[in-house]
């Protein structure tokens, strides 16, 4: 007598659960324009790494003598797989079963996803479409929610996220818990047209509020982009393949170690002639934030999150001499990049990604202070800018300012880290307020009562913008350094190397928990 039938009813449950929602179940896939979850952790995954976990988790069906004669696997896919060679837990939910929708094998799958992420202290990467639960899965002997037992799903999101790199893809439609799973990520991608991001779906937004609108009015990527529940979009599934495993080169594989060094090949003490003019001598004419970026990082090496989520404010990742750090700009072409309350928490969340993970802080500053007017007060902007400059003196990492053109009010703050190195070009400017606030507000009088106003306004204001200039900062050392424009990356290559040993004493979680 052997165990022979019984291990080949293993093995038949596991091919089985290979053919997932069968033939047709994957042809309707494959005709909505969308890969199965298995195609896709085998696009992201180094060849031949994956290594599944829960392969026979199912419902099986069998003949009145025992024999097995079908076999319904949970609908969330799960295992260990490599990037690059660097282990990682990646999962998702399998849309040709139920849509999506878990079956209990399914969610308690999706949850060992973070369990494993943490124990094992490695990243943890989420292909997201389906539901949460549902009407008909919640009845009779059907999976039932509890407040009591399902508490711990949730509290293994926020765990994750204080530990090892969470990053999650939209690849089709994402609502319910799912969607929370998305928001719950450090990086999230949506893939343009076939992912739509929502709390719950048209038809019960319709019932329950009586407004009538598709998938992707409700929620598609021109709503999510906008309102900073995803960072980016890829124009195709492979591109978010490639997104998510850029994000991760950046990162380390959790908050005991140290970002990965990459040698790029780029002179530390390269000097682009450029830098010079970049900066306009007019003031009030706009520049290229990105290209200003470009010139200083490692080439090529500028991964930007968030683009479209309170425009006026540029955070990426980056490498300088091969080592990866955090770089916030201002794009001047959105009010000027006055700090908004989307702008903020924008900031807020990448601050707080950066110090989770000892992630270097480069800061090229250019702020003329929080928005105003009427919309801004609604948004409650100080509120927000207030919540961003506390993350920005709590955080850890160091901090590195390089002062390009403004740096003016409460708001400037959130662009110098404690203990900070501060750099200042030429075109660099401090004070309270912009000068041109200052002195309308200061000398109200007199120019009221000036026979020319606008004549007195511009020597006044000439004469602040001189006061305020880099040379009397530089002079006072009210900066570290003023330096020539084309010197800024070998000062800030050398800056790393002072401080990348302090980043050894900072291994392990922070104080606070990062949050969506």
């Amino acid at each position: 007598m052997s165990w022979k039938d019984e291990a080949d009813q293993i093995r038949k449950r596991r091919e089985m659960a290979k053919q997932q929602g069968g033939p047709d179940g994957i042809a309707r896939q494959h005709a909505k324009g969308r890969l199965t979850v298995r195609e896709r952790v085998a696009g992201l995954i180094d060849p031949g790494s994956f290594e599944e976990q829960g392969e026979g988790a199912g419902q099986a069906e069998v003949d009145a003598d025992g024999n097995l004669t079908g076999f319904q696997p949970a609908n969330y896919i799960l295992g260990f797989g490599k990037l690059g060679g660097r282990r990682v837990v990646v999962g998702g939910e399998d849309f040709t079963l139920k849509g999506g929708s878990p079956n209990a094998a399914g969610l308690r799958k999706s949850v060992f996803a973070e369990d494993m992420a943490i124990r094992y202290r490695v990243p943890l990467v989420r292909f997201l479409e389906g539901g949460g639960g549902s009407v008909a899965g919640s009845s009779g002997k059907g999976l039932t929610f509890s407040p009591v037992y399902d508490r711990a799903r949730f509290k293994s999101l926020g765990d994750a996220m204080a530990l090892v790199p969470v990053a999650s893809a939209a690849c089709g439609p994402v609502a319910g818990f799912p969607a929370a799973r998305l928001a719950a990520s450090h990086f999230s991608v949506m893939v343009k047209d076939i992912a739509q991001v929502l709390v719950a779906g048209p038809a019960v937004v319709e019932r329950a509020l009586g407004v009538a609108m598709t998938k992707e009015q409700l929620g598609g990527y021109q709503v999510h982009l906008k309102n900073g529940t995803v960072d980016n979009l890829a124009s195709d599934e492979q591109d978010a393949f490639d997104q998510v495993r850029r994000f991760l080169s950046y990162v380390p594989a959790n908050v005991w170690e140290l970002p990965p060094v990459l040698k790029t090949g780029d002179d530390p003490a390269r000097a682009d002639e450029a830098l010079l003019s970049v900066i306009p001598r007019d003031r009030r004419k706009p520049y290229d934030g990105r290209k200003l970026v470009g010139h200083v990082v490692d080439q090529g090496s500028f991964f930007e999150l968030g683009r479209r989520f309170g425009p006026g404010q540029i955070v990426g990742l980056a490498r300088l001499d091969g080592r990866p750090v955090g770089v916030i700009a201002s794009d001047c072409r959105f009010a000027a990049g006055a700090m908004t309350a989307h702008g903020a928490q924008k900031v807020r969340r990448f601050v707080d990604l950066c110090d989770t993970f000892h992630l270097p802080i480069l800061s090229f500053v250019d702020e003329p202070g929080f928005m105003i007017g009427p919309d801004a007060e609604q948004a409650a902007t100080i509120r927000y800018g207030t919540a961003l400059v506390l993350a920005v003196m709590q955080s850890r990492v160091p901090w590195a300012s390089i002062v390009v053109r403004k740096s003016f009010g409460v708001a400037a703050a959130a662009h110098y880290g404690p203990d900070g190195l501060v750099l200042a070009w030429p075109s660099a400017e401090m004070g309270a307020l912009p000068v041109e606030g200052g002195v309308a507000v200061a000398f109200a009088r007199q120019l009221a009562e000036a026979d020319d106003p606008d004549a007195l306004r511009a020597e006044l204001e000439t004469k602040m913008a001189a006061a305020n200039g880099a040379f009397p900062r530089g002079e006072q050392f009210n900066v570290h350094e003023l330096i020539d424009p084309r010197e800024t990356r070998a000062r800030l290559c050398a800056w790393l190397e002072w401080v990348t040993p302090l980043l050894e004493t900072q291994k392990g979680p922070t104080g606070y928990p990062i949050r969506p």
